[in-house]
């Protein structure tokens, strides 16, 4: 009825394999600069955990093309931050508060997502300077968090680029 299935002794790589490290090693091999990847690491993850839904992966584009840096790292970097700009969504609003002696804005998802459907303009009334103050405290902190992933990375990058490079003799 079913045709057999056959397994193969090679396993399925799994997501982070797939999705991070195959691509890294993809880019290394196909002549990629470990410090230009570096670049492109610091930023797509900076421009990944900005406070505002909906806009990092035209951001990550945008940055790759004006700063040519490497497309598909953006990406991926980008990809991997999602679940972190949601961690960091309302750390950003509070720290925005503080910095403006603002007074703290309920942050309720409900009321968020009714205020969104209402339209535009009501959401940006309501939400607008909420918006303003996590803007300023992801921008504030997006030169460290660059410059800490860049550093971070650069180096194992440049490690790992002369392993996969063939070694030739004189």
């Amino acid at each position: 009825m079913y045709p057999a299935t056959t397994t193969t002794s090679a396993a399925r790589p799994g997501y982070w394999r797939r999705r991070v490290s195959e691509p890294i090693r993809r880019q290394l091999t196909q002549g990629a600069d470990p410090a230009g990847l570096a670049r492109a690491i610091a930023v797509g993850g900076v421009i990944a955990v900005n406070p505002f839904l909906g806009t990092t992966t035209l951001g990550c584009a945008l940055a790759g093309a004006v700063l040519r840096l490497n497309q598909p790292m953006l990406q991926v970097v980008n990809i991997l931050g999602g679940p972190l700009q949601l961690l960091l969504i309302v750390p950003w609003v509070r720290a925005g508060e503080w910095l403006y002696g603002a007074r703290r804005m309920p942050i309720d998802p409900a009321t968020l997502a009714r205020e969104f459907a209402a339209g535009p303009g009501a959401f940006l009334r309501r939400f607008g300077e909420t918006g303003l103050h996590a803007a300023t405290a992801w921008l504030i902190a997006a030169p460290v968090l660059g410059f800490g992933l860049f550093f971070a990375t650069r180096r194992p990058l440049q490690t790992l680029a002369r392993r996969l490079t063939p070694q030739t003799s004189p």
